[in-house]
């Protein structure tokens, strides 16, 4: 068996570090135009040359986001957009639409193309068409069974690779393809512009019935029967390699630096473990699935992969993340002689508290913050303030991009 590859997502340039120090084998972003995911921050020329420089440095391989379904007027820019992503050195693009397709194919004939699951790529004669026009990876579309991919990946020739998604949002609309956002709110989802209805709280009436509910499950306030849970595959690994799935893929990219962190490790460490010895892996099942979870979630679900999501996969209360973990800390540097460590704060934490180092390329550091100074090293009782520089005794050795997590004592459920 050949390792999978572990995507994951790129929304800005700490993102895109911290997916690669843990443990990413390659990561896809957007710039500032063709892709889908308009809110996430996305790159400049400067911050994409540097991301890439960056990941290719450690090995990975930087995956750009072309994905979206153009208008004419899209057209005008992309050949230029194009040639740019040729000049950086990114590892491939990723499109959906034919006429981005075939403009890629004559303007960088010799990139590596990927077709979104935004394509609809549902079976093994799609992807063979799209082998014969150029194509290097099939993302398969959301919706098939683990079965139907075994099947796709048995009908295709080796060298066509594919991929799918493991972890993260899962969209009620068929791969992705919404038309609700645009009905809604004139924000047209297959251009980037995403305001997620799905996620919003609805009332549902018959025509003639004003303000008679119709027998569903729902709060006071209405209800979300679009929204549902969170995918998460990290304990079927073994399934995953199972199927032939060549890269496996988080979603993710307008989700917090942390998220990135804790779930691309998370994935890492199953990976590793079910190919150094798949009894270790099966001993730890619900280890990866705890520590998955320590970023914020919906609950879990399967999805498609073992048939069709039941009415248990869907989140009918509420549209909030369940978060049990804050993410308290970054750190920027860290002193070996003193054993100081300085931390960007990003919520707020005080001196007793019990906390964690995620250490990329290590174990999990566990703290008691008993001393903490502020950048004038004069002794502090508390970090309360957002982004504020902080000086803490640590019992261990850690770099530039561990993150600092606490347990919270009443874990919450956020909008």
């Amino acid at each position: 068996m050949t390792k999978p590859e572990l995507l994951a997502p790129a929304g800005d340039l700490e993102k895109l570090k911290i997916a690669v120090l843990y443990g990413a084998d390659a990561v896809y972003l957007g710039g500032t135009s063709f892709g889908l995911r308009a809110k996430a921050k996305n790159f400049g020329s400067a911050d994409m040359c540097e991301g890439i420089d960056f990941a290719h440095e450690h090995g990975a391989k930087v995956y750009i986001t072309c994905n979206i379904f153009a208008h004419n007027e899209d057209f005008e820019k992309l050949p230029a957009y194009l040639e740019e992503l040729r000049e950086l050195k990114a590892d491939a693009i990723l499109v959906s639409d034919p006429g981005v397709f075939s403009v890629a194919r004559q303007t960088v004939p010799d990139m590596d193309i990927h077709i979104s699951t935004q394509a609809n790529n549902t079976n093994y004669r799609t992807a063979l068409f799209w082998k014969e026009l150029g194509a290097k990876r099939i993302v398969m579309a959301r919706e098939l069974s683990l079965r139907e991919i075994t099947e796709i990946n048995r009908s295709i020739p080796p060298e066509l690779e594919t991929e799918a998604f493991v972890h993260g949002a899962m969209c009620i609309s068929y791969s992705g393809r919404c038309l609700l956002s645009n009905y809604l709110s004139g924000r047209d989802a297959n251009r980037g512009a995403c305001s997620h209805p799905c996620r919003w709280q609805y009332y549902v009436t018959e025509e003639t019935r004003p303000g008679e509910y119709m027998p569903i499950v729902e709060e006071e306030r209405g209800t979300y029967i679009f929204n549902s849970k969170d995918l998460c595959m990290v304990q079927n690994i073994p399934d995953l390699v199972n199927a032939g799935i060549k890269s496996f893929k988080i979603e993710g990219r307008i989700k917090t630096s942390f998220y990135v962190g804790t779930v691309v490790r998370a994935y890492r460490e199953a990976i590793d473990d079910y190919f150094k010895d798949p009894a270790l892996y099966e001993s730890k099942r619900e280890h990866y699935v705890a520590e998955a979870a320590k970023a914020s979630y919906r609950g879990f679900t399967t999805g498609f992969y073992y048939g069709k999501p039941q009415s248990g996969e869907q989140i009918y209360t509420t549209s909030s993340y369940i978060r049990t973990y804050d993410f308290i800390g970054m750190v920027i540097d860290y002193d070996s002689e003193k054993g100081l460590a300085l931390i960007e704060q990003r919520n707020k934490f005080v001196l007793g508290d019990k906390a964690e180092f995620l250490r990329h390329g290590a174990d999990v550091l566990e703290i008691t913050v008993d001393e903490m100074y502020d950048e004038d090293m004069t002794p502090i009782t508390e970090a309360p303030h957002p982004q504020q520089h902080i000086w803490l005794r640590v019992p261990g050795e850690v770099r530039q991009y561990d993150m600092l997590r606490k347990e919270m004592e009443n874990p919450v459920t956020l909008k």
